[in-house]
């Protein structure tokens, strides 16, 4: 008697996932494709194959599956450029391969759009700030920590340095979203970090 309820909980909980995860990937379709202005709800529902009310059941606005799809992409992005920063030999050259492996991710259209064209206007600078820090600070920060604490950085304050390098990684995101000629735009971001970090060593 106890079994069966599990099972349509179960059931119920893998249904709940899938129609979240569909609206998620109708929205990094659309949001990345035509940008989030230009996407309406009635757009989102039927790319995922569902009710406005569905939608409605998981998401209460349009910003808020927004802000799930900003989330995603922006976590699939850190990880590889963690992944490519791992090969590096120390510290500071991690930081390096991390910032150019980002920044290459902002050569990807629907990847600049929904990171850096969109997002600030979409979800407020604050906002924006805030989920921004989140997945990005605590690694930029640790590698920081690590290359002081190795004798290999010159840095009082490595959480203040953290956040000041995450703002001018930012920042050369932007600069690339905005240039007529993008990859020069990367290769001269990538050249000005570089330098930035190389100022900073002991």
């Amino acid at each position: 008697m106890t079994s069966r309820p599990r099972r349509n909980t179960t059931l119920r909980d893998e249904q709940v996932a899938q129609t979240r995860a569909a609206l998620v990937a109708a929205g990094r379709s659309l949001f990345g494709r035509q940008g989030y202005t230009a996407t309406s709800v009635e757009d989102l529902a039927r790319e995922a194959r569902v009710t406005t009310g569905a939608l409605y059941h998981h998401f209460p606005t349009k910003t808020a599956l927004f802000e799930t799809v900003f989330e995603q992409v922006h976590t699939e992005l850190l990880t590889s450029s963690a992944d490519a920063a791992s090969q590096a030999p120390d510290e500071i050259a991690a930081l390096g391969v991390g910032f150019e492996a980002f920044l290459d991710g902002m050569l990807i259209p629907d990847v600049q759009r929904i990171l850096v064209t969109d997002a600030p206007a979409v979800l407020g600078l604050a906002r924006f700030t805030e989920l921004d820090e989140r997945y990005a600070f605590a690694t930029i920060a640790a590698e920081l920590k690590a290359a002081a604490e190795a004798g290999r950085l010159r840095a009082d304050d490595p959480d203040t340095l953290a956040r000041l390098l995450l703002g001018a990684l930012t920042r050369g995101s932007m600069l690339i979203a905005q240039s007529p000629t993008p990859h020069e735009a990367r290769d001269a971001v990538v050249k000005s970090l570089r330098l930035l970090l190389s100022g900073l060593t002991a």
